[in-house]
């Protein structure tokens, strides 16, 4: 005879039917006789709100206030890039912006000795809050003014360019500084500039700051859209689900981390947001206009566009559209523009092409800018 069969109160224990009626008998709401469905589905409303506020907490807690806090101590800055090779252009400053994603132009500029040429050489350092194209404007003059500077050369790459055309405007018609020119490498004046793919993550991180709070601030946000806009290096599409290669997924993300979040010249999301609203505004083609309007007291500044032969070389903008607004509206028999195409360069790489640029510089910027330099220093104070 088996154990079961000696104690056939343990099979009863073991009854299903019983179980289960324990267990209904658990159940929260159990005894409850009116209202019962409604009121449960109430109270799982509640949890699930009980829980989205504790993970919204702590997402507010760790990412967004921490870094609202670093971006209130933020401030524009000048920084010096180079001194001037010969001492009698000490009179110039040659002012660095870079574009969309970045900062500090400083390693920029650094790597374009060549401009020192024309004088001394300092480079912005964006607020990462957001844009102020006067406030750059005005620090930039009164730097100039401190240093004894009369005249001012602008060198903004790719989105930076569009940055540089309006703090050009500022300076040219709202003070008492020369500005002699406006270089330009390849930037996009207007969104049409902007070759559609390369839109995704500016467009991405708008529409998020619209309407998620702390979206301005936010690391985990950030690192969302970054991840997204890299997605091609480590995603492949077949059938319905995307494959994954997770080795290549964490390259991608240690290197966002490194390059995007952790890093001090990293452009903070409302920086970016206002970069990337300065090119939808399409501002850029109304400030050359201003530049080229006739003014009795100062000379019209000249542009330079520098821009690959190849335009399929840029896979961010469209630099021939670029090229044509440009000739639009400063091009002509008795315009101001130059427009440099060396085959070797790529999107506003001068980092990465530095021996490029500096020889484009040498041999075609500087012999043209040199000319509206020597006219400013000829016209009385």
């Amino acid at each position: 005879m088996s154990s079961f069969d000696r104690h056939p109160s343990t099979v009863a224990d073991f009854d299903d039917a019983r179980r289960r009626e324990r267990l209904r008998e658990t159940r929260l709401g159990h005894g409850w006789r009116r209202w019962r469905r409604p009121r449960l589905v109430v109270l799982r409303i509640i949890g699930v709100l009980a829980v989205a506020m504790i993970v919204f907490g702590q997402y507010w807690v760790h990412d967004v206030v921490p870094e609202r806090e670093r971006l209130a101590q933020t401030a524009p800055e000048l920084l010096p890039a180079h001194l001037p090779t010969d001492t009698r252009n000490w009179d110039t400053a040659v002012v660095d912006m870079v574009g969309l994603g970045g900062v500090n132009a400083v390693p920029t500029a650094a790597a374009l000795p060549a401009l020192s040429r024309l004088g001394v050489v300092w480079a912005v350092r964006y607020d990462n809050a957001g844009i102020d194209t006067k406030v750059i404007a005005e620090m930039i003059v009164r730097a100039a003014r401190y240093g004894n500077v009369r005249n001012i050369v602008l060198v903004g790459h790719s989105m930076g360019g569009v940055i540089a055309l309006e703090v050009a405007r500022h300076i040219h018609h709202g003070s008492d500084r020369r500005l002699v020119a406006v270089v330009l490498d390849c930037t996009p004046l207007d969104l049409n500039a902007v070759r559609p793919e390369s839109r995704s993550r500016g467009a991405d991180l708008v529409r998020w700051l619209g309407w998620l709070p702390g979206a301005r601030e936010s690391r985990l946000l950030r690192f969302a859209v970054e991840m997204s806009a890299r997605r091609e290096r480590f995603e492949q599409r077949r059938g319905l689900f995307p494959d994954i290669d997770f080795g290549e997924f964490r390259k991608v993300a240690a290197e966002v981390l490194r390059d995007k979040i952790f890093s001090r010249d990293a452009a903070s999301n409302g920086l970016i947001e206002a970069q990337f609203l300065a090119i939808v505004a399409g501002g850029g083609t109304a400030d050359l206009r201003a530049l080229g309007r006739p003014d009795p007291n100062k000379r019209n500044p000249a542009i330079v566009f520098i821009r690959p032969r190849d335009a399929a070389r840029d896979a961010v903008v469209d630099v021939d559209y670029s090229h044509e607004l440009l000739i639009e509206h400063s091009g002509g028999v008795d315009g101001t523009l130059l427009v440099v195409r060396p085959g070797e360069i790529e999107h506003a790489n001068p980092i990465q092409r530095p021996r490029e640029y500096n020889a484009i510089i040498e041999s075609h910027v500087l012999p043209f800018v040199r000319r509206y330099q020597e006219a400013n220093r000829n016209d009385p104070p």
